[in-house]
């Protein structure tokens, strides 16, 4: 056996003897958040540890973070809790990762996330920590954006800039999440449609400018960029309408989507019955296999 009593390796901090094992790491420790901790300090260790780890920066895992925000999501849209486990695992694995490459850059480490956003929930729910009253989810979700607006507003005066009710909107965000974003933002000082029937006037407006750019282009007139600008002002528009109808305008296009792959699923199932593929089928062949995947689920 060769000595390993003098390498470098960080040794995992004991635990009480003769716990039993059964469903916990190989190793037979707890996997409570101290180990995960130690999992990254390992796999981030010089020497030591893992060489795809130890070369990443902030930069470089940020879309892996990101993609694991979509798979808890994916999880959530198709009901499924064993994957929603694993998923949430991964995210926090994510988060454990920032604040190791944090705390080795000498800036802040894991405890400071804890301790940052544990203040930050007791600062924005007084009626819970204090002594305000709350007595619907409706008014919290006023005073808990009053409460952020505060702390936007103190950011922005800390740094000298002219304040704005866009400010602290992530340029990075997906342009659905970001639409809603902006227009929840500007419905908050008034600039809003007084309700969704408006909304729906603006589509109706919407679709119509978009035939016009199809006609202009087909003619010549203008380029794809008009029709381009016509689709984002449509698009913008729906958004708009699930805010008001409080439908959270990402959940119902995944959801659509689910939807969409399943049936289509279901078509090449049957067309798989009957020897043949999607490409060898005609497309009223297909329209018709939908519709009877649509009832069967209708009937499910």
């Amino acid at each position: 056996m060769p000595d390993s009593s003098n390498d470098n390796r960080p040794r995992p901090a004991p635990r009480p003897p003769g716990a039993d094992a059964t469903g916990r790491l190989p190793d037979g420790r707890d996997g409570d958040i101290a180990d995960l901790i130690e999992v990254m300090a390992r796999l981030r260790h010089p020497t030591a540890g893992c060489p795809w780890d130890i070369e990443q920066t902030f930069a470089t895992i940020a879309p892996y973070t990101i993609e694991e925000a979509y798979e808890v999501a994916d999880a959530i849209a198709r009901g499924d809790m064993a994957a929603l486990k694993e998923e949430l695992g991964d995210l926090l694995f994510q988060s454990v990762y920032h604040a190791r490459m944090a705390e080795e850059a000498g800036h802040f480490d894991f405890a400071d996330v804890v301790r940052t956003i544990c203040a930050k929930m007791i600062r924005r729910h007084p009626h819970v920590f204090g002594n305000e009253t709350v007595v619907s989810a409706d008014q919290q979700t006023s005073r808990w954006e009053e409460h952020k607006a505060h702390e936007r507003a103190a950011k922005t005066a800390a740094a000298g800039w002219a304040p704005s009710a866009f400010d602290d909107i992530p340029a990075a965000l997906p342009a659905l999440k970001a639409a809603e974003k902006l227009q929840k933002r500007a419905a908050r000082v008034g600039f809003d449609w007084p309700d969704a029937a408006q909304v729906l006037d603006k589509i109706e407006e919407e679709v119509a400018e978009i035939k016009a750019a199809m006609a202009a282009q087909a003619a010549g007139v203008t380029g794809r960029e008009k029709l381009a600008d016509e689709i984002g002002d449509l698009l913008f528009a729906c958004v708009n309408l699930a805010r008001k109808a409080n439908i959270d305008p990402g959940m119902a296009l995944r959801g659509t989507n689910l939807k969409f792959e399943r049936r289509f699923r279901r078509i090449e199932e049957l067309l798989a019955a009957r020897g043949r593929t999607p490409a060898e089928a005609t497309l009223e062949e297909m329209e018709a296999l939908w519709v009877q995947a649509k009832h069967e689920e209708n009937r499910a």
